[in-house]
């Protein structure tokens, strides 16, 4: 092939007449690439210098399904690499695979839910798998197998942990060696692309999390690349200076070189492009834009890379959803790049999930605040209510020394009346506040303990605690307006008008554009004691539907469904409102009222 009709791309790219390789390597004297084609022979098919420290070859014999690695001759030594774009790998330690991108999408055309009626379960791959099957780690198979299960729940979004290739067959996925390629023990690249176009099927959206805080830290082949390093650190695609420092090793990628930074681009586009997938999920985007997390030295370098991927999400993919873990309560994140802002469509909200979950983690009732839950309830970053995903349970809240919300409240009986009465609450206030509400994987049936990749998910709770699992399904129902009752809840408007610190009773009105059907009124009780007659105003005279009582009996045999029913609002001032209705209300439990 000519040098006129070189093709376009990185790494391997198949042709009908062979595969055409490019890597960069600007410190290298001579590349050549190696594989199952042509025996592993160096002189076989060298590479020609382009310019700006890319190498370039077609070799005519080879194709889909060959294995392959670039030889670096460099003024350090001769190395063998795996190609850093490679789409495939036989393993984090072997070799990269001509990868064949064609797949059969059978016309899907999927588009995610608008983000105000977005519902998502965040899920490991490793584990999401049954319980008997524990000495292997899940694959997209067997998640697929449970895409059914989250449906009749009443998700529209899965949020999967990282699947980038890493080292070993067993991790939460934040360290990736191959970031282009998709872990082989899940099942590698045609099992991905298979998982998705199955839960499009189902009408389930994938956001995907990335890492581009740092790579590796082990197996990283990327690590050296073509010989050339300072100070001991990385080379060419890491920073080579004090910058390279991160919590998980020195290996942050160097966002101020060119050739890095589309590295990354090209990834995020990848995942949208190739696998179709309807999101991405930034891991740590604070070590993206900071050097220590904290904002004390700036990476604006950083900074631009975010606003660049963001910016060319919404332009390529418009309706796509990115979301950062910042946690840093930094409303730039989700203010639009034309503004200065990094353009995320959403963040994880700490103003949230710390307030929350030491609410009914706290033993003692009177030591419940219910102005931080007001405050949590309440919380926005910036316009939208919903560029902030709000959450009890998450792969990094427990684990790191924490643990699930039931084995908070009672460590030694997680499975008890205290347990399941306070983490439902907890779920209530998720359902019912302003923000993208978000699961972690077994949340719905009390999974206990604290997240481990070697530990599968008890399928069998699930079974055991059908009551809360309904719960939680007719929490999904009206957070979504499934029955088009209760569309306040995916409005952008909030107003917590009794507050009653005492009795730790709180009631808040949703709402979108207001009236019957829109209108949503939702009081909870985090005391330890049932309420009876208590009054408390309303937004609208007339009747108000009892849409859920936390504390039916269907739930749970031991709760005890104290009296509530429908209430009809009479005139007479209270909380500020025109009209009143005396209701009873259980301990730690939610009642769910629109008109």
């Amino acid at each position: 092939m000519s040098d006129e009709t070189r093709i376009e791309g990185m790494g391997s790219i198949l042709h009908p007449q062979g595969v055409a390789f490019r890597v960069w390597a600007p410190h290298a004297q001579k590349v050549s690439v190696i594989g199952s084609f042509n025996g592993w022979d160096g002189l076989a098919h060298p590479m020609q210098a382009e310019g700006n420290g890319y190498w370039y070859a077609d070799a005519a014999g080879a194709k889909a399904g060959d294995e392959y690695r670039f030889l670096l001759s460099t003024p350090d030594g001769e190395f063998k690499r795996i190609d850093p774009y490679a789409r495939e790998v036989s393993s984090s330690v072997g070799n990269a695979i001509v990868h064949d991108p064609k797949f059969e999408w059978n016309g899907d055309d999927f588009h995610i839910a608008a983000w105000n009626e977005l519902v998502i379960y965040e899920l490991h791959i490793g584990t999401f798998n049954d319980q008997d099957d524990s000495d292997h780690p899940g694959k997209f198979s067997s998640v697929s197998a449970r895409l059914g299960h989250l449906k009749k729940l009443g998700i529209n979004a899965v949020q999967i942990m990282p699947v980038g290739e890493f080292a070993g067959d067993r991790s939460w996925g934040y360290n990736p060696a191959h970031i282009f390629s998709v872990e082989t023990t899940y099942g590698g690249p045609l099992a991905f692309k298979k998982f998705v176009r199955r839960a499009h099927r189902e009408g389930i959206a994938v956001i995907l999390d990335v890492v581009y805080n740092h790579l590796g830290p082990s197996d990283l082949d990327i690590w050296k690349f073509d010989g050339w390093s300072e100070n001991g650190r990385g080379g060419i695609y890491f920073y080579n200076d004090d910058r390279a420092v991160t919590p998980w090793g020195e290996t942050r990628p160097d966002y101020g070189r060119g050739e890095v930074r589309q590295y990354l681009f090209d990834n995020a586009m990848m995942w949208l492009e190739e696998y179709h997938v309807d999101g991405i999920r930034f891991d740590c985007t604070q070590f993206i834009r900071t050097v220590d997390g904290y904002g004390s030295h700036d990476l604006p370098e950083g900074w631009g890379l975010l606003q660049w991927i963001n910016s060319q999400i919404m332009q390529k993919f418009p309706g796509r959803i990115t979301i950062a873990e910042d946690l840093q309560n930094n409303k730039w994140l989700t203010k639009e790049v034309g503004a200065g802002g990094a353009g995320f469509g959403s963040q994880w909200d700490p103003k949230f999930v710390h307030p929350i979950r030491q609410a009914v983690i706290t033993t003692d009732d009177q030591q419940r605040s219910l102005a931080a839950i007001s405050d949590a309830i309440c919380y926005r970053y910036n316009d939208d209510a919903f560029d902030r995903v709000i959450y009890s349970e998450s792969h990094d809240e427990v684990a790191n020394g924490k643990a699930r919300v039931p084995q908070e409240i009672s460590p030694n009986d997680p499975k008890g009346w205290y347990a399941r009465k306070r983490s439902t609450l907890a779920a209530a206030m998720i359902f019912t506040s302003p923000g993208i509400p978000m699961l972690f994987q077994g949340q719905e049936f009390l999974e206990g303990g604290w997240f481990r990749d070697t530990v599968p998910v008890d399928w069998d709770q699930n079974d055991e605690f059908h009551g809360i699992v309904r719960l939680y399904r007719d929490l999904i129902q009206l957070r979504r307006n499934s029955g088009g009752l209760t569309r306040g809840l995916c409005g952008q408007f909030t107003q917590v008008y009794h507050l009653h610190e005492e009795r730790k009773v709180i009631a808040f009105h949703r709402w979108d554009k207001g009236g019957p059907g829109d209108d949503v009124v939702v009081v909870a009780n985090f005391f330890s004691e049932a309420q009876h007659g208590y009054v408390i105003g309303f937004p609208a005279a007339g009747t108000w539907k009892l849409r859920l009582n936390s504390d039916w009996h269907g739930y749970n045999d031991d709760f005890k469904n104290h009296p509530s029913a429908d209430v009809v609002a009479e005139q007479g001032g209270c909380d500020g409102l025109w009209w009143h209705a005396t209701i009873s209300i259980g301990p730690y439990s939610v009642l769910i009222f629109s008109q």
